[in-house]
């Protein structure tokens, strides 16, 4: 049995819309889909129609999911693809909710791999760190491994970012700073903050796994209550300090450079990609953005000077 933490949210149980829209992502892909998970600030705050909800699907394989089209291809040449998808709650009523998701595909094996430690890019394994939501397994064998992999996933995350954090500190501090490392290994809209913000939003679910992987780090590592508050402390030599730290260096280029790629690559998998790009930079930034027209009729040429512009104006990092 897995010793994943429950995460309680929004599920397709209690939220119909959110089980029907599931259903339609199953048919899609040919029931190939043995889980899905919900994550982000939609699984945060329990109001699935606040947003964009964050909806990954597992599949078994790319072919299996898209049949032999381009997309599997795409799909498994660079992990994972995103898609747009949406559901009015009841069309016929003047008040109607309509459910926005940001659909991502990736198989398990790549998921797998993703949150192993012998991935260096920390795109899925930062990303899971933070707590997630199983909203569909098609058997207990497929929720075991997706279990066991979001596991590994802080596991992973705790091994690279330790020894590249202070000796000791508050334990919600670790998890600030641990999760603020993987955020600046992309391309990222999210105001400054915004690893506190997820550090102090689950304190519990970060304090239960912290404790959980406190000794199989490969470093000694102890979490303690000091009568005030949580704290930690670590004990790492210099010289794998200072290698851990070449290593995020590192994956800061590697993982914009690869953000760029995915962007790229969005624009021919991803119906709409520039105006939801746009859509999310003013959500977070509060800026009005403005596709040109020569972006929209040749991204490939134009969209590089186009976001080096938002770039040189702080609306990403």
């Amino acid at each position: 049995m897995s010793n994943y933490p429950h995460v309680s949210g929004p599920s397709a149980e209690s939220d119909p819309a959110l089980g029907q829209l599931l259903e339609r992502l199953r048919t899609r892909h040919h029931d190939a889909v043995c889980g899905a998970l919900l994550y982000g600030s939609c699984l945060r705050n329990g109001n699935i129609y606040d947003g964009l909800v964050d909806l990954y699907l597992i599949c078994d394989s790319y072919q299996a999911a898209y049949g032999r089209s381009w997309l599997a291809v795409a799909n498994w040449i660079l992990p994972p693809n995103v898609f747009y998808a949406k559901l009015v709650q009841d069309d016929k009523t003047p008040d109607a909710k309509t459910l926005h998701c940001k659909v991502t595909i990736i198989s398990l094996r790549d998921f797998q791999r993703g949150c192993s430690p012998g991935r260096f890019e920390s795109y899925i394994w930062g990303r899971f760190a933070q707590p997630t939501s199983i909203i569909y397994s098609r058997d207990e064998q497929s929720r075991s491994a997706i279990e066991d992999a979001l596991l590994q996933a802080v596991h992973t995350l705790l091994q690279r970012a330790v020894p590249a954090l202070p000796e000791q500190g508050s334990l919600a501090g670790l998890w600030e700073q641990a999760l603020a490392l993987s955020y600046a290994t992309e391309l990222r809209s999210e105001r400054k903050g915004r690893a506190e913000e997820l550090a102090q939003s689950s304190q519990e679910f970060y304090t239960t796994i912290a404790r959980h992987h406190a000794n199989s780090l490969g470093f000694p590592f102890t979490v303690y209550d000091d009568g005030t508050e949580l704290r930690y402390i670590s004990q790492i030599d210099h010289k794998k300090r200072r290698l851990c730290a070449l290593a995020w260096s590192l994956r800061r280029g590697q993982g914009k450079l690869i953000s760029i790629m995915r962007v790229l690559k969005a624009l021919f998998t991803f119906d709409g990609a520039l105006d939801y790009f746009a859509w999310k930079l003013e959500r977070h930034t509060g800026e009005k953005i403005v596709i040109p027209d020569k972006v929209r009729r040749v991204p490939m040429i134009f969209l590089w000077g186009f976001c080096w512009d938002l770039y040189r104006r702080g609306l990403f990092k």
